[in-house]
């Protein structure tokens, strides 16, 4: 287990870093609550990108484009959307209804190595803390691609990260309230088959983020309790990281085996380091530095794995790096 004085931590004064991305340059890229995203390169520097205007979308994940600029899941209030950032702060709508319906606030939207694009909405109900519930099962995932932008999954339980795995191509999904990691085939028009629980998690576990390693590991990471938990390629799940007292999560739980789980029990900090973690990334040169992304924190905190990540489909897509720091 990883002890939190092994802990580093990468960059300052961010906002609401919930989602961290790492690319090939080790820059990373990190969502940014006031409206776009900032990058943290290797020496340091950091530049924030805002998008211009007096709409200030609020990012949740992000996801890099290969030709720059960066994707933007929109969790409002109550509205959602998927917006296109450019390097100069110009921004753009990119998907704002399906269904001939306007999207819920959204979560997160990844970009696959075929340029395809998913999207995933937690919940339908407003507000958005009426999902935070073990019946909550209204979770979806919308596919855009060259056909058109449809819902392909429904039914989760508050639908959060989502990503393709780049060398098995299905498709992997956190159900946060739910408490499960399900995967899904992928199948070759973009629709989903063979719905499998990959993993269950028990009391006070709320996966929301999720990373693969190249030896059939998943990486998740743990709102509230701060845990990283890797589920092996069969299902067993090790608790790397935690950072949280029993006392603090038991009255958590008990909140939502009730159905009385709400924001201030996101809005907190419950450990002695860590920050609400939400997201996972591995970067460096041999892929073996962990970067976590949080809800409440300021910084990015980082740690050495002793696996290597496999990497993502956006490892080389370095042009908007190469763009912010010329």
């Amino acid at each position: 287990m990883i002890a939190l004085d092994q802990l580093q931590s990468v960059g300052a004064e961010l906002a609401r870093p919930e989602c961290v991305l790492c690319t090939s340059d080790g820059v990373l890229h990190v969502a940014d609550w006031r409206g776009g995203v900032t990058l943290i390169a290797p020496d340091g520097r950091q530049r924030t990108i805002l998008a211009r205007g007096k709409f200030k979308p609020k990012p949740n994940g992000i996801a890099i484009l290969p030709d720059g600029g960066w994707l933007l899941a929109h969790l409002g209030e109550s509205d959602g959307g998927v917006y296109r950032l450019a390097p100069d702060g110009s921004l753009a709508p990119e998907l704002l209804e399906v269904d001939r319906a306007p999207l819920p606030p959204t979560n997160y939207v990844h970009i696959d190595g075929q340029r395809r694009v998913w999207v995933t909405v937690s919940t339908r109900r407003q507000p958005r803390n009426l999902g935070y519930r073990p019946d909550c099962d209204d979770g979806f995932v919308v596919l855009v691609d060259n056909a058109e932008a449809r819902i392909v999954a429904e039914g989760l339980g508050y639908a959060n990260e989502c990503l393709i795995h780049p060398v098995n191509g299905r498709l992997y999904v956190n159900e946060t309230f739910a408490r499960r990691l399900t995967r899904f085939d992928v199948d070759s028009d973009g629709s989903l088959s063979n719905k499998t629980t990959m993993a269950e998690f028990g009391p006070g576990t709320f996966p929301d983020g999720l990373t693969f390693d190249t030896e059939g590991g998943i990486w998740i990471t743990s709102i509230v309790s701060n845990r990283v938990i890797r589920v092996d390629a069969v299902g067993r799940q090790e608790i790397l990281l935690e950072d949280a007292t029993p006392d603090d999560l038991a009255g958590v739980e008990k909140a939502y085996l009730a159905g009385e789980m709400s924001r201030p029990h996101l809005d907190r900090t419950f450990g002695q380091r860590l920050n609400n973690i939400s997201s996972a990334a591995f970067g460096g040169a041999e892929l073996k530095t962990v970067f976590l992304g949080c809800l409440l924190g300021e910084d990015i905190a980082t740690f050495r794995s002793h696996f290597a990540g496999l990497r993502p489909f956006h490892w080389n897509w370095t042009k908007s790096s190469q763009e912010v720091f010329a």
